[in-house]
């Protein structure tokens, strides 16, 4: 048998579909590969060797891939998305049937059904006892001692519509006090730690009085320490920040303060269920703080004046 042959008009004819840059060669053939002819382009400036459907020399290499290869890529991309629409729509009605079972179990409970009274609640968890203990340790100030009866039975209530079986978003126990030094606000904030132990809001009860100069560092980097150190001592009581209008510089916005706060609102959020903040310091300092700081005031829940 006679080798394969490549004639010339065909080479010329090739060379004017590829850029002139590029060189062409026959590969040699070997004795398995004969009645076969390989063109190959070799790109300028390099000694690399293009054969056909090679794009790796290809700027835009990037843009090729395998027909198999993409039709699996979309293939995966559409069952996450139909993944995605099934689990909101099981989201959606799961929501749909635990409205259901509240309305029916609302619907179900008898009229005559006993959950006890504020006061008898309050008597057995030992409420009454600390309300008492508040009373003799206040003269007068019967508008804080007011305000803290109500903060207590409306907790006593979430914990009887527990006891019915019926769910209950708790508000948020963290408070502000306003009022002149020396008022009470610590001997409060000392009670109603006691109080919200009892009743299983929080695991100590204890408080942990902070300033500024408790929470803020005085160069880069100090501040966070600080500020984690408090809330760690803190945990499972109260933390009651003292003037805490003084944690923000409003002529100064690169005031480490600022710091301070943000840790603050993110434990506020994230941690509410083991740790209750109460801000404290004069009613128009502290309204002008709340309206820097926006976030501060909306996790506030409840207010107690001090005249």
């Amino acid at each position: 048998s006679h080798a394969p042959m490549v004639a010339f008009s065909s080479l010329v004819a090739l060379g004017a579909l590829v850029p002139s840059a590029y060189g062409l060669q026959v590969a040699p053939m070997s004795a398995s590969a004969r009645g076969h002819v390989s063109v190959r382009m070799q790109a300028p400036g390099t000694n690399s060797i293009q054969g056909p459907g090679d794009y790796s020399l290809d700027p835009g290499a990037g843009n090729y891939g395998r027909l198999s290869d993409k039709l699996r890529e979309a293939d995966i991309e559409r069952r996450l998305e139909n993944d995605a629409i099934a689990a909101r729509e099981e989201a959606a009605q799961r929501a749909r049937e635990e409205r259901a079972r509240k309305v029916a179990l609302l619907r179900d409970i008898p009229d005559y059904t006993q959950a006890g009274t504020v006061d008898e609640f309050m008597f057995k968890e030992g409420v009454k006892e600390i309300l008492e203990k508040l009373d003799y340790d206040l003269i007068g100030l019967m508008p804080v001692k007011q305000r803290v009866r109500e903060i207590a039975s409306l907790l006593v209530v979430d914990k009887m519509r527990l006891k019915l079986g019926l769910e209950t978003s708790v508000p948020s126990l963290h408070m502000g006090f306003t009022g002149a030094p020396g008022t009470g606000k610590t001997t409060v904030a000392l009670r109603m730690g006691q109080i919200l132990q009892r009743m299983g809001y929080c695991r100590t009860g204890h408080v942990v009085v902070a300033t500024r100069d408790d929470l803020v560092g005085q160069y880069v980097g100090h501040t966070a320490p600080k500020t984690k150190e408090m809330v760690k001592k803190a945990m499972g009581g109260i933390l009651l920040v003292d003037e805490a209008y003084y944690l923000y510089n409003a002529a100064n916005d690169r005031d480490y303060g600022q710091e301070s706060i943000e840790i603050l609102l993110n434990v506020m959020e994230n941690n509410k269920e083991d740790l209750i903040v109460v801000l404290a310091g004069y009613k128009d300092k502290m309204d002008r703080f709340y309206s820097f700081i926006p976030g501060m005031a909306s996790r506030i829940g409840n207010h107690i004046e001090f005249p």
